[in-house]
């Protein structure tokens, strides 16, 4: 027996660590959505009759902006649940 951290805990650990890191990047996507929005509303204000353009485009960037904050989840559950690392200890 070892005194310390084995190597599967240590690579867990590191994971989880790992999945906390990449979900921080979700905060980009909701602040950045939201000044979207907020910009698509007053635009609106100032020319109401552009309310379809306005929309389309806000739309079409929240889309793209949401893609990072998937992108981390999708990052953080393979890093929670699949564990890809663990497999390579020896």
């Amino acid at each position: 027996m070892t005194n310390g951290i084995s190597n599967e805990a240590f690579v867990l650990g590191c994971s989880a660590i790992g999945a906390g890191i990449a979900m921080i990047a979700g905060f980009g996507p909701g602040i950045g959505q939201g000044n979207a929005a907020a910009q698509a509303v007053a635009a609106v204000g100032r020319n109401p009759g552009a309310a379809g353009a306005i929309r389309t485009t806000m739309f079409m960037g929240q889309a793209v902006a949401e893609t990072t904050g998937l992108y981390s989840f999708a990052v953080a559950i393979i890093l929670l649940f699949a564990n890809p690392l663990v497999g390579k200890l020896k």
